[in-house]
């Protein structure tokens, strides 16, 4: 497109290339994409459109070049490298998608490189602080606690996702039963075992579950609600967690659904949890995804070194004295 043209004539911000919509339903029907992941997708690549419509360029059209811009760009915005590389991978595989219909040739992203980035390890939560958030949920009363109780116990107990937590149908849970059958990312299906504590909690709220529905309304939900989806939102879920965890005397800021998802699995995995049964019960697809709570484990574990062995700190006494080794803690089995 010619640099000449008048900005009278420069392509609407909001005028994305149609093909952006085409590419989402092929990941929709093709892959399985929730509905969460396609509007990621389209957040990114509507801001890297509005950032070249300032440039006279459209997306479907963007060059090298012009990529190579909008990525300096992000950089200079202050966006993390991780940040900028998921918004170049959803621009790579939107052009390697325009590149398989036979609408480009060549794809403008080959050319590109990926910002380095350094390993980030997930937040997670001590075994000591998720029992403070349980006991917190207890002493709360009426149908309001119990339901708390039963979300905090399945999501510790299963490592489900915050999405798969609150869309649980009532048929899942019908039965007593020791397992639970999840449909997870791309409509895959896996089993999660339930260990007593959650059992105990679900039965109870099981009881009072009928009060948080309105008369008429969709009986199919674990856990309704009088949101526009008929259950419990991810917002709502997280808003709860917060004020336990006020109430329980842990920091809000490191309390949210997707920590206690960390805390579930690492804490597997200090106790000696095989990897591969943590990564079916997590539902990811690629072990590698798994192994970083092995890191997480690994850095617990210096870091309690440092902090607690002897000989890890100056000893004041003469170096002749003999001094005991840390006595260990003893951490409730919560079966």
């Amino acid at each position: 497109m010619s640099a000449a043209r008048r900005p009278s004539q420069r392509i609407p911000v909001t005028e994305v290339d149609g093909r952006v919509d085409a590419f989402l339903e092929m990941l929709a029907a093709e892959r399985g994409a929730a509905r969460n992941t396609l509007d990621a997708y389209r957040r990114d690549l509507h801001d890297a459109a509005a950032f070249l419509n300032g440039r006279d360029v459209k997306l479907g059209a963007a060059e090298a070049d012009d990529l190579r811009a909008y990525v300096a760009h992000l950089s200079e915005s202050g966006l993390s490298p991780r940040t900028v590389a998921r918004r170049l991978s959803a621009l790579r595989q939107f052009f390697r998608f325009m590149q398989e219909e036979g609408w480009r040739q060549e794809d403008p992203t080959a050319q590109l490189e990926s910002p380095q980035q350094g390993r980030r390890l997930p937040k997670i939560l001590s075994e000591q602080e998720v029992d403070r958030l349980l006991d917190a949920a207890r002493r709360k009363v009426g149908p309001e606690g119990l339901r708390l109780v039963a979300l905090l116990e399945i999501l510790y107990a299963t490592g489900l996702r915050v999405s798969e937590l609150v869309g649980l149908p009532y048929s899942a849970v019908a039965r007593d039963t020791e397992t639970l059958l999840i449909r997870g990312k791309g409509g895959r299906e896996r089993m999660v075992p339930l260990g007593k504590p959650a059992r105990q909690a679900l039965a109870d709220y099981k009881a009072v579950r009928l009060m948080f529905l309105k008369r008429g309304e969709d009986e199919r939900w674990l856990f309704p609600s009088r949101s526009a989806g008929g259950h419990l939102t991810r917002h709502r879920m997280a808003q709860l967690l917060k004020e336990l965890a006020s109430d329980a005397g842990v920091e809000p800021g490191k309390v949210s659904p997707h920590v206690l998802r960390h805390a579930f699995a690492s804490h597997l995995l200090a106790r000696g949890a095989d990897l591969r049964a943590v990564q079916q019960m997590l539902g990811h697809a690629d072990i590698a995804t798994t192994q970083i709570y092995t890191h997480v484990v690994d850095e617990r574990l210096k870091s309690l070194v440092r902090e607690n062995h002897p000989l890890a700190k100056p000893v004041a006494n003469d170096p002749s004295d003999e001094v005991a080794p840390p006595s260990a803690k003893r951490v409730a089995n919560r079966g």
